[in-house]
């Protein structure tokens, strides 16, 4: 009875092998038949007697990796493609490929007693199936192809196989390095791969890739940008903070990165904090208005008017053409008008009532040409125009009204 049963063991792993082999034959055919290889190999690859062979992972990597070759000489020959299932078929193999490799360079002991790779001749094999995925682009363009159908899931994934290979162990021969440069293409395909992963919303993928790259320089700024908003999105504040405050030293002349770290510090109530960071910033880079600006609104928001009236000329005298510094001149005096008209409602004295209204009218006075030269310097600013509709009608100036009305409802 043992016997018969062995036998049967016996003969049902000589059937997974010459199903295995069968494989083979049936992609290399005139007309290949992918569907009944893959039948076979989907057997072989769970079967306890060929799962755990390299060469059973390799031929079904095969399938896949000749599908996709068929497909490539097709488009060569100006044929139309079948762009999913070519990208499909290069993905499947990928994984099988890797999973043949592995296998194959297991440590086993040999007859002799001595440690050898359990299948060095089929590792052999798959190096230059995967050095042809690398030269022909294969993921790339599958990528490309997913992104257009906004399929950003797989869209990373396609990307992250190309720049995979690099990495493989079967690819460390120096000579194959050679040939996959870690140079600006590089950069740029990992630079898609996370925004892909971005648009997927898989935000720990993003990160490490962005992680990776933020000391880098291909487009060093909007990584960082992208790295800081992805920590934003898990309510990461200690990595937020981090990559802002990393940001504000690296990129001295990039005011985005100070401002996003001040407005924390403020909303959370530490602006002395804020201020702090902004000296330290105007200390680097002095020729950048905007961070005096930024300092001149904290000041003026905690009504600290001459110190913020100092912040504003200084931010004008190196960018002269600063709006919104100018702005904030003339707001300085509109919001010391718009106070001093909420305590005049508090006075009940006629006569004083009457000289409270007078200052209150020569403050906001004060502020209108500043407001005039800001929309000068940038006539789409609304913020702008609206303030200066408002002064218009109050100081009855109709012609200015009604030009700056009109401005408004273009």
């Amino acid at each position: 009875m043992l016997f018969a049963v062995m036998a049967l063991i016996s003969v049902g792993c000589m059937a997974q092998k010459a199903n295995v082999k069968k494989v083979k034959s049936l992609i290399q055919a005139e007309t290949p038949d992918f569907y009944g290889a893959r039948q076979l190999i989907e057997e072989a690859i769970v079967n306890p007697e060929t799962a755990g062979l390299a060469d059973t992972w390799y031929q079904a990597g095969m399938i896949g990796y000749t599908q996709n070759e068929k497909f490539n000489i097709a488009a060569m020959m100006g044929q139309a493609v079948d762009e999913e299932l070519k990208g499909q078929a290069a993905m499947e193999s990928y994984d099988y490929f890797v999973k043949a490799a592995e296998l194959a360079a297991a440590t086993v002991v040999d007859k002799k007693g001595r440690e050898v790779q359990a299948d060095p001749k089929t590792l052999k094999l798959i190096a230059p199936k995967m050095m042809s995925y690398y030269d022909a682009q294969d993921f790339i363009k599958y990528g490309i192809y997913l992104n257009d159908q906004k399929n950003y899931v797989e869209a990373y994934k396609a990307f992250m196989n190309h720049l995979s290979i690099q990495d493989l162990p079967m690819m460390q021969d120096p000579k194959l390095q050679a040939k996959m440069p870690k140079d600006t293409i590089y950069e740029q395909y990992r630079y898609y791969a996370a925004i892909f992963a971005i648009q997927a919303e898989m935000h720990n993928e993003a990160i490490a890739l962005l992680e990776s790259m933020k000391d880098g320089e291909y487009e060093a700024t909007v990584v960082n940008q992208f790295l800081y908003q992805e920590y934003v999105s898990l309510n990461d504040t200690v990595n937020f903070v981090r990559v802002l405050k990393d940001a504000v030293v690296r990129f001295p002349k990039e005011p985005w990165f100070l401002q996003n770290l001040i407005n924390h510090y403020i909303f959370s109530g530490q602006t002395d904090q804020a201020l702090i960071y902004l000296t330290e910033a105007i200390e680097r880079e002095p020729s950048v208005g905007q961070y005096r600006l930024i300092k001149g609104n904290i000041l003026a928001n905690e009504n600290k008017y001459e110190e913020a009236a100092v912040e504003y000329e200084k931010a004008l005298e190196v960018e002269p053409n600063l709006a919104d510094a100018k702005a904030g001149q003339g707001r300085i005096y509109y919001n010391q008008a718009v106070k001093m008209n909420e305590d005049a409602a508090y006075i009940s004295d006629a006569k004083e009532y009457k000289k409270a209204l007078a200052e209150m009218n020569a403050m906001f006075k004060k502020s209108l040409p500043f407001f005039e030269e800001a929309h000068r310097m940038d006539p789409e600013n609304r913020d702008y125009m609206i303030t200066l509709r408002t002064l218009y009608y109050r100081f009855e100036m109709e012609a200015e009204y009604e030009a700056i009305s009109a401005e408004l409802n273009k």
